[in-house]
């Protein structure tokens, strides 16, 4: 299924967020307003004029709600926490055009915080992903160590490396020298 930009920016969101969390290897990447601007800016959220400490601690409850969302052991869990999400949320549809792209639809909610805004966008994007079986295209990466969160949009749903170039590579040069040793 080919994605609509807007889903893929919407789900790009998503993953970003996420991976933003502390891991085992990295540190919190949603630590202060610098760092929730500068998300911000990178998946141009419509409608945020400014953020204050209020919002920063919203998007990452908000990080957290994405979190279990993709840590649903089935579709139907998942289902029944995206509505959860979007239940709380203020949608409105608005068609537009924009950026050379055909008309589609935007969802957003009026006059909303960054937080709402990217409740009601995301969700709505996961929610699609849902409705159309296409729930595995978002997947964690498979290297070892990684965890990254990754939006496969590969014909065939074959990616497993959340970047070919860092993950990718690692792990088919740790392959072939395996097999140079062998």
């Amino acid at each position: 299924m080919p994605f609509t930009h807007d889903m893929v920016c919407s789900l790009a969101a998503v993953a970003d967020l996420v991976n933003s969390a502390p891991r085992h290897d990295s540190a919190d990447g949603m630590t202060g307003l610098a760092d929730l601007e500068d998300y911000v800016r990178r998946h141009a959220i419509s409608g945020v004029d400014g953020v204050d400490e209020a919002d920063l601690a919203q998007v990452r409850a908000l990080r957290g709600t994405f979190s279990e969302i993709l840590a649903a052991p089935d579709p139907a869990t998942a289902v029944t926490r995206v509505n959860a999400l979007l239940e709380r949320t203020r949608i409105t549809a608005m068609l537009t055009e924009h950026d050379g792209f055909p008309l589609h639809v935007h969802y957003f909610g009026p006059g909303a915080s960054v937080t709402e805004s990217l409740a009601a966008d995301c969700g709505v994007a996961l929610a699609h992903l849902l409705a159309e079986s296409e729930w595995e295209r978002l997947r964690t990466c498979a290297a070892p160590g990684c965890g990254k969160v990754f939006l496969d949009e590969s014909r065939n749903r074959s990616r497993v490396y959340c970047d070919s170039r860092t993950c990718g590579n690692r792990m088919h040069v740790a392959a072939y020298r395996a097999r140079r040793r062998a």
